[in-house]
């Protein structure tokens, strides 16, 4: 088995929560990639983390906190920049962030600091997430995503609050299309969908990024399940099981990562029926990552999948 690079942020959430009728923030670990490269580990694979970190203690924090789980780090740089926070405030089915700090310190990678060795020998090369918003990332994200010789894999996870209007999101639009067009699989949730591509159903979506070039298309519907649009065949929905959720975070991750330990280890599903399995499992995972609080540190092993769900 090789390893996945994920390249993309690490920050500190601040969750909204009450405790004792007063309301308060919650800190955790989070950002999406990091969760990701967090889920690929516990489920038997490996990952090394490529990005930038900050100078202080919450910086170090996470470099503690990936090194304890088993994700590499020889990709990440220190930058001299306050580690970025997001305020996750809940109104709806869907968080709303709020990111705090400037310079963004997830967004400090440049292309010259990619570990070019690194990326190029990875079975899988993950991008995506708000550090594609960044122009120093992004390029970076190019640079890496050009020279992969592994499997590509992208995850948008849009964040409306960094986008400055109908041309913030034309531009990243047209960075997700460009990734797209060479990636073996693009994962992204219906409100990303939504935000994208307002007005189309989840599965013209899926049907639209095949179109591009992206191999394989998974669009994920919460405790619907997903759309998985795979091979020539058309689009179809993979059902969630019941779970008693009480902590989405993370959930969306979790399916990312337990794709890419799936590709790890078995390399690319050779039809359909192979990625309907490799879907139905990832949201195995994510159901249970719903069943604990927490986003990064609820992310389950294998050996919890299948003693919750059955092998």
């Amino acid at each position: 088995m090789g390893y996945a690079v994920v390249l993309g942020e690490a920050l500190v959430d601040l969750l909204d929560g009450d405790v004792d009728g007063e309301r308060v923030y919650r800190q955790v670990i989070g950002g999406g990639p990091l969760n990701v490269a967090v889920g690929v580990t516990r489920l038997g694979g490996a990952a090394e983390f490529v990005g930038s970190l900050g100078d202080d203690v919450l910086g170090q924090r996470i470099r503690d906190f990936l090194s304890g789980v088993g994700v590499g780090l020889a990709g990440a740089v220190t930058v001299s920049a306050p580690t970025t926070l997001a305020v996750v405030t809940y109104a709806g089915p869907e968080p709303d962030f709020h990111f705090y700090g400037e310079p963004r310190s997830y967004g400090l990678l440049g292309p010259d600091d990619v570990d070019l060795a690194l990326t190029e020998g990875a079975d899988v090369l993950y991008c995506g997430s708000i550090v594609l918003l960044e122009p120093g990332t992004l390029a970076a994200a190019r640079r890496a995503w050009s020279l992969a010789t592994g499997l590509r894999v992208l995850d948008p996870n849009v964040r409306p609050r960094l986008l400055d209007g109908p041309v913030a999101m034309d531009g990243l639009r047209q960075v997700v299309a460009e990734f797209a067009a060479g990636a073996h699989l693009v994962k992204l949730s219906s409100a990303d969908a939504a935000l994208l591509y307002p007005g189309e159903p989840v599965e013209g979506v899926a049907a639209y990024l095949r179109e591009l070039g992206a191999s394989t298309v998974v669009v994920t519907l919460g405790a619907a399940g997903a759309v998985l649009a795979a091979a020539e065949a058309d689009p179809v929905r993979v059902p969630a099981p019941k779970v008693d959720a009480v902590d989405a975070t993370g959930a969306g991750d979790s399916v990312m990562a337990a794709l890419i330990a799936d590709l790890l280890r078995d390399g690319e599903p050779a039809d359909p029926t192979g990625w309907v399995e490799s879907v139905a499992f990832a949201l195995r995972v994510a159901g249970l990552v719903c069943e604990s609080p927490g986003g990064a540190t609820a992310m389950p092993t294998r050996v919890e999948v299948e003693r919750r769900f059955g092998g």
